[in-house]
């Protein structure tokens, strides 16, 4: 079965439009855009339409994709200095000329609503969640509640070995009192792992990865990102053979996108009633 993501997706965005609503100073969001591939051009896009439905205000600054590093380093510093700007994004991938993870520590950690800086990522580490959480290990959270999953004791095994996922998801699910299990490329016998979890996180950006007989029954299905190879979608599971068996699985086309600018704006949100407390 595909969850319906839409559903809490949608739940997400009016229960931000409401608290919105009674503000009397809107949120702002400002987004610096480097590489203007399609993919990003229309992850922007979502970004600019949610920010509109939730009310929050939503600045984009665009960039050449040929600027040097130093100069996005300049504007980066800029966005930090500047009072105006109480938090921002770096809408990522970067162009390959450009080092992410020095752009990413250099933005000041209160100002990164997406909480990509180590020192946010630390927070989470260790239990703190006054604070804000990475958008697509909060979407992960949420799709969890919004299935009735009980943590406790579950068996979770995670596929994958980046920061932007895998670090946070798992000391989520370790702070959440599940039972972890870290594979990676280098894991020998992927599925004599899969097959005793009771819910399975993929983000490899491997297609076909992850296959029906590598799953035991009932097993929830976490799929994080797709390939597109000619045009075409391929996702990290085999979805169409998982969803025709006895599981529940995440992904169909547009879902990773809505969810995790649901979240982004949550972040919004969040940073601006974190400011107005202090």
């Amino acid at each position: 079965m595909i969850i319906d993501w839409k559903t809490i997706a949608l739940n997400i965005y009016d229960q931000i439009k409401a608290k919105v609503s009674l503000l009397k100073k809107k949120p702002t969001l400002w987004a610096i855009l480097v590489w203007s591939n399609s993919a990003s051009l229309r992850y922007i896009k979502q970004k600019q339409k949610w920010a509109d439905y939730t009310w929050i205000w939503f600045n984009l600054i665009q960039l050449d994709e040929n600027i040097k590093e130093d100069e996005l380093l300049k504007i980066v510093e800029q966005f930090n200095k500047d009072s105006n700007i109480s938090w921002y994004i770096v809408q990522l991938p970067l162009p390959k000329h450009i080092n992410e993870d020095l752009i990413i520590n250099t933005i000041l950690p209160e100002k990164d609503v997406d909480w990509f800086h180590p020192i946010n990522q630390w927070k989470i580490l260790i239990w703190d969640n006054s604070w804000l959480v990475p958008c697509t290990p909060a979407w992960i959270m949420e799709i969890f509640k919004s299935q009735y999953v009980d943590l406790i004791w579950k068996i979770v095994c995670i596929i994958g070995r980046s920061n932007i996922v895998w670090k946070p998801i798992t000391a989520l699910l370790i702070n959440a009192w599940s039972t972890v299990i870290s594979c990676n490329s280098k894991t020998i016998d992927l599925t004599s792992f899969t097959k005793i979890a009771d819910i399975v996180i993929v983000a490899t950006w491997q297609p076909g990865l992850l296959k029906e007989n590598m799953l035991k029954k009932w097993s929830l299905i976490i799929d994080v990102w797709f390939t597109v190879i000619d045009n075409k979608i391929y996702w990290d599971a085999e979805t169409k053979e998982i969803d025709n068996a006895w599981h529940k699985i995440t992904p169909v086309p547009g879902w990773v996108w809505t969810l995790t600018v649901a979240l982004l704006m949550k972040n919004t949100l969040k940073s601006y009633e974190i400011q107005e407390n202090k």
